[in-house]
């Protein structure tokens, strides 16, 4: 996910904005798939606190992805691109065709490889001198059209199997949830980057959380969410392990919206007391 908004939580990568010896590195190193991954990889910002799933195999993939493409001249756009065809493929999947040991591979294997070209693009990015505007409103224009469609991708699945309302309710919450979750992360750092502005004060480094914080937000990692679809092939475990994740997401969310509500309080602290009197 290109991103000039620092997120720090599952729909979220750390900020990706170039530093200029990448710049100076991009010109004069050899544009091979290995010189490619290996600048990435030195370049890569810390992130301990991300889920867990995101550190250790989205990220890595994404580089391997970001090097190829661009040893293949692919722009940032292009990836953004195939990344939602494969994208939406599963989600086309999940809500028409019947659970099974086939479907419940091909899902899963859409979606881990969507996930990890929505890394790439922002890698690739750094590697040719910085992202750009446009290519910043792609990537989230289509990442929250894939907030908006994948629970309803789910609840259109239970119908057809035609399970109690109750599981169509528990997919209409997780897809509310998720929504709210999406647009109160680049809301909160939107207004936080603005009131920064305002009091001149530089925007905060991203922070570093434990590896624990790391292991603890699992269950809200869109990555956990796309193998959890392997359970297809026994739709009765989908079924419960899919209610389990929609609770722990919820519960992360009212916490998350408090921790949001009362950092914009301070900031709004520190506004009131610069306002004339």
């Amino acid at each position: 996910m290109r991103c000039f908004l620092s997120q720090g939580t599952r729909h979220n990568d750390v900020s990706r904005r170039p530093r200029m010896e990448q710049v100076a590195m991009n010109n004069i190193e050899p544009n091979t798939i290995r010189a490619n991954f290996s600048r990435l990889t030195a370049a890569q910002k810390p992130s301990r606190g991300a889920p867990l799933y995101s550190l250790m195999v989205n990220r890595p993939l994404g580089r391997v992805f970001a090097a190829t493409a661009h040893r293949l001249g692919l722009a940032p756009n292009h990836v953004t691109v195939i990344s939602a065809i494969f994208t939406f493929t599963g989600l086309v999947m999940i809500a028409t065709i019947a659970p099974g040991w086939l479907a419940a591979v091909l899902i899963t294997a859409t979606l881990v490889i969507g996930y990890a070209l929505d890394a790439a693009d922002g890698q690739l990015a750094r590697l040719r001198g910085g992202g750009t505007l446009t290519g910043e409103w792609l990537d989230h224009v289509i990442d929250a059209l894939k907030t908006a469609t994948l629970h309803l991708a789910v609840l259109a699945m239970f119908f057809r199997l035609e399970l109690p309302e109750f599981w169509l309710i528990v997919a209409l919450v997780f897809a509310a949830t998720d929504v709210v979750h999406f647009a109160g992360m680049l809301l909160t750092d939107l207004l936080t980057r603005n009131a920064q502005a305002r009091l001149g004060a530089p925007g905060a480094a991203p922070q570093n959380g434990s590896t624990l914080m790391s292991v603890l937000k699992l269950p809200t990692d869109y990555g956990v969410m796309s193998f959890s679809f392997l359970l297809l092939a026994v739709p009765v475990v989908f079924q419960w392990f899919y209610l389990a994740l929609a609770l722990a997401n919820f519960v992360y969310l009212l916490l998350v919206l408090r921790v949001w509500y009362r950092r914009l309080g301070v900031l709004d602290h520190a506004l009131a007391g610069r306002l004339p009197h």
